[in-house]
């Protein structure tokens, strides 16, 4: 678990800096993964004053904030259309197509920041 932890740490670094991939879910991941692996790094994720206060706020009151909403789903659309460029085969989309709606559907009715 603390191994995939740290993994989880670096997806979420690289989701801060790339507007693909969304970084926050990575890091609730890690926080939960180092809850049950290391008090200590989990401590520090809850604390680190870039990384912490979406994972704080999302424990607390499973806040997400707006622009974390709008750009995970913008994220998933673009992975779609890109999905339908190359070619994936209907059944394929259909089914992460309808996992992107659902995420996309639970994610845009949490609160925001």
């Amino acid at each position: 678990m603390f191994a995939l932890a740290w993994v989880c740490v670096g997806l979420g670094v690289i989701g801060i800096v790339t507007p693909v991939m969304p970084g926050t879910v990575f890091l609730i991941l890690a926080a939960w993964l180092f809850t049950r692996s290391s008090p200590r790094f989990e401590r520090w994720l809850l604390t680190h004053p870039r990384l912490g206060p979406s994972v704080v706020a999302w424990r607390a009151n499973g806040v997400v904030p707006r622009w974390a909403q709008f750009t995970a789903a913008g994220s998933m659309a673009g992975s779609f259309a890109l999905l339908v460029f190359i070619g994936l085969p209907v059944p394929v989309l259909a089914i992460i197509g309808a996992i992107f709606i659902g995420v996309c559907a639970y994610l845009l009715t949490r609160p925001t920041a």
